[in-house]
């Protein structure tokens, strides 16, 4: 079929005149930021032991007034379908809901207490019979994770090291300095005994204790230890150098009533004595010595170190005969790129032995099969996620869930061959899903966005097309609503973070940084690529871009934009450019290498190697893809700054960025805009205050996507007026 060339005038009419193509821009149905945000996020879903119910969470936002903040409440349903009903409620967020193991009761965490606005989050229980809820914990510095001891006698969790008394006096007295990688804060492991229907919430009594953060852990079958992951401190980058796997032991439930009553005991005889002696008691003592009482509780745990060594483990999972565990890896040495493969170790010690490599080797543990054979990870497949079982033995590995869209989180129930999820695809919002494990039929039972509108919405498909190197290289390709087969419109490139983030089949309707429906209503098509660096095709892929941040992935963009020309779907002459975090460095990157694009927005963006390792929360993410420090090769990562090659900018730039930043630090978007100004390119900055690495108000969440439409058509409405009116009448 021929194709029709949309010309610069025809832009112009396209831009300027409520044309076919957007005329829904000011349709009320049409697709717009405050209709993706009724799209409400679904996740966190916990199953029956039975298999029989299905709770969830669900997070919708606030933005009445002058608020502009999330409240996440659990959900219920049971796996036959029936009506879903809200089971939290109040001004405080709920998440995190488990069942007991006996199925009796519906635990989950949250800060309720109408009395203390400021009230930590305690573990929290709902008898599924019906009643009132009770908190089941008293944890001073509140609940981090927690889990159910397998008899439902105990729940474990994690708590944060709570502020000395020291601490709390020179924040008061306004002499809290901070003094920087010091002092840390670390996570550690504590366990209460469950009390009885009726009694007051438990005192917990802790397992752990030292200069280590617990990262995760799971229960052992009988009980009688934990075994957790750990890294030398609690900062996020230390993450990506090392981590162990170390086991604890666990007092039984009746061992730690006793352990609690004698620790209430000592302290009701310290406050005797201090009342009848009139001087200063140990606890006060303590407090001098910047200690509280919580702080210095001894740990009654013993810790035996499982897997040590000079790569980095996590995610520990118990297999349910007790013989093995499972964990994730990177094997010999860090690697800040991104790998994890799986292993498996015997509680009792000895050498780790690695299990089958998984198709992306970025294993996720979601835990074991029900017979031990088995160990149950969610990956990305490409522009998918899914379920797959690894063997204990051999190399067969299973992929257990299918189809064209994105699972997600996933739980299974320990007596039934069942298990609850999320699944969503470009075209459909999420919901919750059961089906067996072991022969996937998938089923909703939910139906969460039945009352919200669903315009007509630009379709989504899957290219693929060959990089100037010959490498595959995959992407998703959003039209614009009503697209026309013929006519060309304006084209986004749309470019991921990470490096090793990925552009998945997710529905394009829901509410994100980049609202893609709310561009394709308007007659954008959007193109998402994934070039190499990108998760979901394997590690060689993953880290094809070593050393060549700018240079490879740019032509895979560009070979992308190229494609879509080809398809006679793009307008070579009306290019746009988005990205945020690593999207927005090949943003501020790209305007240095082409002057295609008629305008570009950076995000959150990294223009400056050097400086971006010097103050980034990541710097090794960073030096890893580098390869060597830059004071070691400066020229290195000059050649990869776009701020060194900032004179050959021409492309009307938007700078985004969050004030709170510590991930790619506000300075880096400074920089770049006062570079731009300086040079007299057109652009602006938009500075979102109270935010760090991304929106976390859905009103600036709402906000993004609006200004840059308007920075868009701002600027391709100028250069096809200005084309138009220098080519004369048409």
């Amino acid at each position: 079929m021929a194709r029709t060339l949309v010309r610069p005038a025809a832009l112009a009419a396209l831009f300027l005149l409520p044309a076919a193509g957007i005329a829904a821009q000011d349709d009320a149905d049409g697709w717009t930021p405050e209709l993706s945000m009724r799209y409400r996020a679904v996740g966190g879903t916990a199953i029956s032991p039975d298999g029989s119910r299905i709770a969830f969470v669900v997070r919708e936002p606030l933005m009445e007034g002058s608020r502009s903040e999330y409240r996440s409440h659990v959900w219920m349903t049971d796996a036959e379908g029936g009506r879903a009903t809200q089971w939290t409620r109040g001004e405080s967020s709920a998440g995190s809901p488990e069942f007991s193991p006996d199925g009796a009761w519906l635990t989950f965490t949250t800060s309720r207490d109408e009395a203390d606005d400021d009230a930590e989050t305690q573990v929290w229980a709902l008898p599924i019979t019906g009643g009132e809820a009770r908190p089941i914990t008293e944890a001073g510095n509140g609940v981090g994770g927690y889990r159910w001891s397998p008899d439902g006698s105990r729940i474990a969790f994690t708590m944060r090291d709570p502020e000395t008394a020291a601490e709390k006096k020179a924040r008061e007295e306004k002499r809290d300095v901070i003094l920087v990688d010091r002092d840390f804060k670390y996570s550690h492991l504590y366990v209460v005994a469950v009390p009885a229907d009726g009694e007051a919430p438990a005192e917990p009594v802790r397992l752990t204790r030292g200069e280590f953060d617990v990262t995760g852990f799971t229960w052992a079958p009988d009980g009688s230890r934990i075994v957790f992951s750990h890294q030398s401190d609690p900062r996020i980058n230390t993450g990506r150098l090392d981590g162990d796997v170390s086991l604890v032991t666990v007092p039984s439930a009746a061992e730690i009533r006793t352990l609690v009553e004698e620790r209430d005991a000592r302290e009701d005889a310290d406050t005797e004595r201090a009342e009848d002696d009139d001087e200063e008691t140990e606890d006060e003592e303590d407090e001098e010595d910047g200690e509280d009482v919580d702080d210095v509780q001894e740990a009654v745990g013993v810790v035996t170190p499982l897997v040590e060594g000079a790569g980095v483990e996590d995610g520990p999972h118990w297999s349910p005969d007790g013989r093995w565990i499972a964990f994730v890896s990177t094997g010999e040495r860090p690697e800040p790129i991104g790998l994890g493969d799986l292993y498996v170790v015997s509680p009792d010690g000895g050498a780790p032995r690695m299990l089958a490599e998984t198709p992306d080797r970025s294993a996720s543990i979601l835990g074991w099969s029900r017979d031990g054979r088995e160990v149950y990870l969610v990956e990305s497949l490409g522009t998918t996620r899914h379920l797959i079982a690894v063997p204990l033995e051999g190399d067969r590995i299973r992929q257990l869930t299918s189809g064209d869209g994105v699972l997600g989180a996933v739980s299974t129930s320990r007596e039934a061959d069942r298990m609850a999820f999320t699944w969503q695809t470009t075209d459909t919002p999420w919901d919750v899903y059961v089906s067996p494990v072991t022969t996937y039929d998938p089923r909703p039972v939910t139906d969460l966005h039945e009352d919200v509108p669903r315009p007509a919405m630009g379709r989504t498909e899957i290219l693929t097309w060959s990089a100037d190197d010959g490498l595959q290289i995959e992407g998703l390709l959003t039209y614009p609503v009503g697209y026309e087969e013929g006519r060309r419109y304006p084209l986004i490139l749309n470019v991921h973070g990470g490096p090793a983030g990925v552009f998945s089949q997710s529905f394009t309707g829901g509410p994100s940084i980049y609202m893609l429906q709310y561009f394709a209503e308007r007659g954008f098509a959007i193109l998402r690529p994934n070039p190499r660096g990108s998760t979901g095709y394997g590690k060689d892929f993953r880290f094809a871009n070593f050393q060549d941040w700018g240079y490879g992935d740019f032509r895979d963009l560009m070979s992308g934009v190229d494609h879509v020309i080809e398809m006679g779907v793009a307008h070579a002459d009306s290019l746009l450019l988005m990205g945020w975090s690593y999207g927005g460095y090949m943003t501020s990157w790209a305007v240095t290498q082409t002057d295609r694009f008629k305008a570009a927005s950076m995000g959150a963006g990294l223009p400056n190697l050097v400086s971006m390792t010097t103050t980034t929360d990541i710097q090794d993410y960073l030096v890893g893809h580098m390869g060597v420090e830059f004071w070691e090769d400066y020229e290195r990562y000059e050649r990869h700054s776009a701020i060194y090659h900032i004179a050959d900018v021409v492309t009307p730039t938007q700078v985004i960025h969050g004030a709170e930043d510590l991930r790619v630090p506000f300075t880096q978007g400074q920089e770049f805009y006062r570079a731009l100004a300086r040079r007299g390119v057109p652009t602006e900055m938009i500075v979102y205050p109270r935010t760090p690495h991304g929106p976390r108000e859905p009103k600036f969440l709402m906000d993004v996507s609006e200004r840059i439409l308007a920075w868009f058509e701002q600027h391709l409405r100028k250069d096809v007026v200005t084309a138009a009116s220098a080519a004369g009448p048409p």
